[in-house]
């Protein structure tokens, strides 16, 4: 089973199973957590103390109500942040995509990863503000350019999972025709709550994985990672060609169908290729801004990722989304 790991100003948890607390909860479980007798300060030094983390789980003590505790983002920066494109089939329709994607990475800014709780801050020059929910792999050893990860690999290179969330400024990534930027502002990536670092038995139930993401309570994401177009030994493999990853480092493996952004459809994008540059750009977002799926101050962001028999559960990550010129909550 996983053993799912926090991080606070105070240092690493581990979250126990769930206990009866009938003073507290009137005999429904509640979610507790004991600190980890660790000097690690880094996601990495954690990883490589595994030991540590392995007594915390096995401690006899009541431990403290996970309710009671800030969770910090357990990817600590800075790192490596790598992320996929266009990897779930349903987000390919979404997207307009027809026959083969040719697999593509992209980087985000280590700056940009935040706290589960923390909120998701739009710059003031960002319009169209969209959600990604994706799971994370948190790397546990290095991974030399030229390495080939074969399934049976996998425990070998990965340590653990995380809850992300790629988010996207879409004006800024259309119009420029670059990742960078428009995904890497600060608090771009909440990550977290949990670490879940998984054993070598765990692997097994990658694929059962059901990622969801509501706004304001609506579903707008759930997906397992069946519907995944390169899974993840192989994403490994093929980025693996060119990139060097290290304990630490997190690579985000592409969202499910369901965000806010979508292709027009092929006859309007068939008439917008024909006009000049700025005029569709001008046109398309015209029509952007009558969807009401972006993102706006006073929203609240809900992701779980999860086996349906909580072999793996990552927790929930909620996150309100706040305007620049406000005080995030």
């Amino acid at each position: 089973m996983s053993t799912n790991v926090l991080r606070t100003a105070d240092g690493w948890w581990v979250v126990l199973p769930q206990a009866l607390d009938s003073a507290r909860a009137g005999g429904t479980p509640i979610d507790r957590a004991v600190p980890v007798d660790t000097k690690a300060v880094t996601t990495a030094e954690l990883i490589a103390d595994r030991d540590a983390v392995r007594d915390a789980a096995l401690s006899a003590e009541a431990g403290t109500p996970v309710s009671d505790l800030v969770a910090l983002s357990p990817v600590t920066t800075p790192c490596r942040v790598v992320a996929q494109m266009v990897n779930y089939r349903s987000h390919a329709r979404d997207s307009g995509f027809t026959g083969d994607i040719p697999p593509t990475f992209f980087r985000k800014a280590s700056g940009s990863v935040s706290g589960p709780g923390d909120a998701v801050v739009r710059p003031s020059h960002v319009k169209f503000l969209d959600y990604e929910i994706e799971l994370g792999l948190v790397m546990g050893a290095a991974l030399p350019v030229g390495t080939v990860v074969e399934e049976r690999d996998l425990p070998s290179y990965v340590a653990g999972l995380v809850i992300t969330n790629d988010v996207s400024a879409r004006d800024v990534q259309l119009t420029k025709t670059q990742f960078y930027e428009s995904k890497s502002y600060p608090t771009f990536t909440p990550t977290g709550p949990y670490l879940a670092l998984l054993e070598p038995e765990d692997f097994a139930h990658l694929l059962d994985l059901r990622l969801k993401l509501s706004v304001n309570g609506d579903l707008r994401q759930d997906r397992t990672l069946a519907d995944m177009i390169v899974r993840p030994a192989q994403a490994l493999t093929l980025l693996a060609r060119f990139q060097t990853l290290d304990p630490g480092d997190l690579l985000l493996t592409g969202t499910p169908g369901g965000t806010a952004l979508k292709a027009p459809p092929k006859p309007v994008e068939k008439i917008g290729a024909l006009l000049p540059l700025a005029v569709k750009w001008k046109a398309f977002f015209k029509s952007q801004a009558k969807n009401p799926h972006y993102l706006h101050a006073g929203d609240v962001m809900t992701a779980t990722i999860a086996t349906p028999d909580g072999r793996i559960d990552l927790g929930e990550q909620r996150t309100p989304v706040a305007d620049a010129h406000e005080t995030p909550r």
